[in-house]
């Protein structure tokens, strides 16, 4: 293939049979109008109306109702339909592109004839513009000619939805170079695959080594579930184009292959901690297609919420007898209390898991038992507050994380700077660090007086790098890392309102760094780190 030259295959000039007439599909056509219930972004999807009033079906409406309407649903079209009441035969007459508003379409004369828009004569090979009503003759009533009427209407079903353009390039597996079937979404790096190719990809992966690569881009695959959006946008392709779709047997064929049945299942590896972490997968989920990293919509995390559907050991093994090596292989998505109850508490099937983003273990999702299980510094899930309140330890088949991971912030001790404070600038946290030594205090005591400051609301939150900031206080459980980020958000408070005889002589006559906290030379160049100070707000750049 050359380069630059589209993989679409050419549609073949083949009938699209529809219940309100025939129209033959033009074979430039390599671009499909489809229904979406989402809207759409940039150059991947073209988005053609907000307003219900231009969800609408585009039909050529004959004035003798003897004959069948023929419904436009192709951007370009070729209309083959009688063109005299004496006789049956259908004939070629027409090209009808649809205009990007749907106000207004383009009719090509491809007969052999003239014919006449409004009154308005077209000469063949000409083209006029048509509007909702607009009148086609082709030819003079009195010799028997059919009559049509361009008309656009909107649906009670379609004002649900949005028209989008897409190029079904974009929607191909990599592995069989088809349109998706029962498509299914590899993380993090989000190519989509049909079911049963992946499935068979994933079981030969398994046997050959120790984790899966993307077919695609062959990065690690840590999970992989049913895309049930894309779904949808696959059946919209094809009920738009069906020469695309696949033959009976080679769907059989897949069905029979697909073993990715959950809404998210994982490949390998449950000991190990999960790299893609639940907040990222939400976020990079926005992202559908292969080689266009474009948002689709601001709702798309909802595909993969941010918890896993758990079968429990029980109802896995009704399903079928599986080998002890596939029992080995197989991720079971379970918690201590799937099997055992504690606290008077034991899961159903039904219920919701969430994985712990510090040891990888499960646990159910419960927000009526006034414990904190998300991190609300980060979104994310942590388990040990939960199973510190059930009673439960630890085993070697349900891993729990430590106290220390998830715990309020009053409750915890500092004893080293975190190396995120000051943008990560080691000079900066040295000068901190000797400041508080100089004053006799104790950074744990330094900490402590600014969450109390913190507490009281005598700080600005503007710049802390944590979600929820208006709803943090000391007694809000945090996980480890958005503990760092507070401390570090609290030492720069620090030392901004540090009188200037606490710092080393030398220290105290740097000047400004005209950038401030935002400076990125700080980070590579150690002279001008030394030279100037960056625990100061920016007078220069985007940040002032």
């Amino acid at each position: 293939m050359e380069k630059g030259e589209s993989s679409t295959p050419k549609l073949p000039e083949d009938e699209v049979q529809g219940n309100n007439g025939t129209a033959y599909v033009g074979s430039e056509s390599k671009t499909l109008l489809v229904k979406a219930s989402l809207p759409s972004r940039d150059s991947l999807f073209s988005h053609l109306s907000k307003t219900p009033t231009h969800f609408v079906l585009i039909n050529i409406v004959p004035t003798d109702s003897r004959y069948s309407e023929i419904e436009l649903r192709l951007k370009e079209t070729v209309i083959c339909s009688e063109v005299k009441n004496s006789s049956s035969e259908k004939q070629d007459w027409c090209k009808i592109t649809r205009n990007v508003d749907l106000d207004s379409a383009i009719m090509q004369n491809r007969s052999s004839k003239e014919i006449l828009v409004d009154e308005t004569v077209v000469q063949v090979e000409n083209a006029a513009v048509i509007k909702c009503g607009s009148e086609i003759s082709l030819g003079p009533s009195d010799e028997g000619y059919v009559k049509y009427r361009f008309e656009i209407m909107p649906t009670e079903e379609s004002c649900r939805y949005i028209q989008i353009s897409l190029d079904v390039e974009y929607a191909k597996c990599c592995i069989c170079l088809n349109i998706w079937h029962d498509v299914v979404t590899a993380a993090p790096c989000l190519h989509n695959f049909c079911n049963g190719c992946f499935s068979e990809w994933l079981r030969r992966s398994q046997e050959r080594r120790s984790s899966v690569l993307c077919p695609h881009c062959r990065a690690v695959v840590h999970f992989v579930g049913r895309n049930h959006f894309l779904h949808n946008i696959e059946e919209d392709i094809l009920l738009a184009d069906p020469s695309l779709k696949r033959s009976s047997e080679d769907i059989v064929l897949l069905d029979s292959n697909a073993s990715i049945k959950s809404p998210l299942v994982s490949s390998l590896t449950y000991h190990m901690r999960c790299l893609c972490k639940l907040q990222l997968l939400c976020k990079a989920l926005l992202v559908l297609f292969p080689n266009s990293y474009y948002m689709l919509a601001p709702v798309l995390p909802k595909i993969f919420t941010l918890a896993c559907q758990v079968l429990s050991s029980r109802k896995s093994r009704r399903k079928r007898e599986r080998s002890p090596s596939d029992a080995a292989d197989r991720w079971e998505h379970s918690c201590p209390q799937c099997d055992t109850e504690y606290g008077g508490y034991q899961c159903n099937e039904s219920i919701v898991h969430l994985q712990c983003q510090a040891c990888g273990g499960m646990m159910p999702s419960r927000s009526n038992v006034g414990v904190q299980q998300h991190c609300l510094g980060c979104d994310r899930a942590f388990c040990a507050a939960y199973w510190h309140s059930q009673g439960v330890n630890g085993s070697n088949s349900h891993p729990l994380c430590s106290p220390e991971t998830f715990k309020p912030i009053a409750e915890r001790t500092v004893s080293r700077i975190p190396s995120l404070a000051h943008e990560k600038n080691h000079y900066e946290q040295n000068i901190t660090e000797r400041c508080i030594r100089q004053m006799g205090r104790s950074l744990q005591d330094v900490v402590a007086e600014w969450i109390l400051k913190f507490d009281k609301r005598e700080i600005d939150r503007t710049r802390m790098p944590l979600n929820h900031a208006e709803m943090i206080t000391s007694r809000t459980p945090t996980c480890s890392e958005c503990h760092d980020k507070l401390v570090s958000f609290l030492l720069y408070w620090f030392r901004v309102t540090l009188i200037s005889h606490h710092l080393a002589p030398e220290d105290a006559q740097r000047q400004d760094c005209w950038y401030g906290y935002a400076c990125r030379t700080q980070h590579h160049n150690q002279e001008h780190a030394r030279k100037r100070n960056h625990v100061c707000r920016p007078t220069r750049g985007n940040h002032v």
